[in-house]
């Protein structure tokens, strides 16, 4: 593969209740973990939130391309991604994901087609398949 571009992030302190910064400083953040998973929670991200912001505006870009190609115009389109965590079987922890497409303005079988389509192309998705169980849904 040929990269044509690389993403550089530190992560620093105690683990989940601790900091990351991208090389450029554009992300520059303070982790704290969820009430859920026994942290403090409050109004700090946590790695779940980030993946899930970068997933969708991955999977939304996914689905603009596809549609583009097939020369589907699209407007008002949002896509929504759950990340959950929880344990695994072997002790450790696993994620799933749910893609949520709100794609207004065509029938449910293309926008459908749309949304498995982008799910092939997408970098996340090629990421996580056969790792992560991801459930694709229109809204």
């Amino acid at each position: 593969m040929a990269t044509v571009y690389t993403a550089s992030s530190t992560a620093t302190g105690d683990a989940r209740n601790g900091h990351v910064r991208s090389t450029d400083g554009v992300l520059d953040l303070d982790l704290a973990v969820p009430k859920e998973m026994g942290g403090p929670g409050g109004a700090l991200t946590n790695p779940e939130q980030l993946f899930s912001a970068g997933y969708a505006a991955c999977f939304h870009s996914a689905l603009k391309a596809v549609a583009r190609a097939q020369k589907i115009t699209l407007e008002d389109t949002a896509v929504t991604v759950d990340v959950g965590i929880g344990p695994n079987e072997t002790g450790g922890f696993q994620l799933t994901v749910a893609i949520e497409a709100e794609i207004p303005g065509v029938d449910e079988a293309t926008a459908q087609a749309l949304i498995e389509a982008a799910h092939q192309v997408c970098p996340y998705s090629n990421a996580t398949r056969g790792n992560v169980e991801v459930a694709l849904t229109l809204a």
